[in-house]
């Protein structure tokens, strides 16, 4: 096997998280170990991509409303929705009620059920509105938020791949990276992105400081908090729960750094 390089990481994370044509060339444990490692670099670019298409629409005349709606849609459309696809059959597989086997057969199927379709809704609409508060007290609070936002939505899957964490299932991406970071790398990736998200704040004044911060911490918490209950309930993690925690993540730090 050729020797690792850090771009392995890189090309994994922007491979297997975007639409971003890039070529992945490894796909054992440690490319595996570095792409979860560098998921808020993903993050990063695709919160760019959509605070920039949020600007444009303002830039035209646009309200806060459409450029909202314009950076909820640009990570959906850069992620293939599978983060969207993967909330909805989490909630599909937590609403069961059924064993785990059973509930991630559900979660396995190509239908979307009546739990998946509520939490889609509702996620959605809490996202669009947020960030619509967000562009409306400033664009350069809803620019921030969209990054922001979604750099920690993939910082929640580099601690949902620490050690320590099981896979459900014995295939797929959720088995791919299951416990490949180690744990004192996911919390220092962790601390890396809270500074660096608290440092953006800084641009906007001290309070936004605060209140990147508070995303930072509030919205990893959330995604915990569904880790934890998906592990209990399946077993495990799948790349289902990934992107439900993905998307659990985004909406929690959207929602904190609208209010204010």
């Amino acid at each position: 096997m050729p020797s690792s390089s850090p771009l392995d990481g890189v090309r994994f994370a922007f491979g297997t998280l975007t639409v971003i044509p890039v070529r992945v060339t490894r796909w054992d444990r440690e490319a595996a170990r570095g792409g979860m490692l560098c998921a808020p670099l993903a993050g990063l670019a695709v919160g760019a991509t959509a605070a920039a298409a949020g600007l444009v629409l303002l830039f035209l005349g646009a309200g806060p409303l459409l450029a909202a709606v314009a950076g909820v849609a640009v990570p959906a459309v850069l992620t293939r929705g599978l983060h969207l696809d993967g909330l909805a059959d989490t909630a599909d597989g937590l609403g069961s009620g059924k064993p785990a086997e059973d509930a991630l057969r559900i979660m396995k199927q190509s239908d979307i059920g009546p739990f998946g379709v509520i939490t889609l809704v509702l996620v959605l609409l809490a996202q669009v509105a947020a960030l619509a508060q967000a562009y409306e007290a400033s664009w350069a609070r809803g620019a921030l938020a969209a990054v922001v936002s979604a750099a920690l939505a993939r910082l929640a899957l580099t601690l949902a791949a620490r050690s320590g964490v099981p896979a459900a299932r014995p295939e797929g991406l959720g088995a791919a990276v299951a416990g490949a970071v180690p744990v004192r790398a996911a919390l220092v990736a962790a601390g890396a992105v809270t500074a660096v998200a608290a440092a953006a704040g800084a641009l906007l004044g001290p309070y936004d400081v605060v209140r990147a911060a508070l995303a930072a911490l509030l919205s990893l918490a959330a995604a915990e908090a569904l880790l934890r209950h998906c592990t209990r309930r399946f077993g495990g993690v799948t790349g289902d729960v990934f992107g439900g925690l993905a998307e659990t993540a985004a909406t929690t730090a959207l929602v904190v750094l609208s209010l204010g």
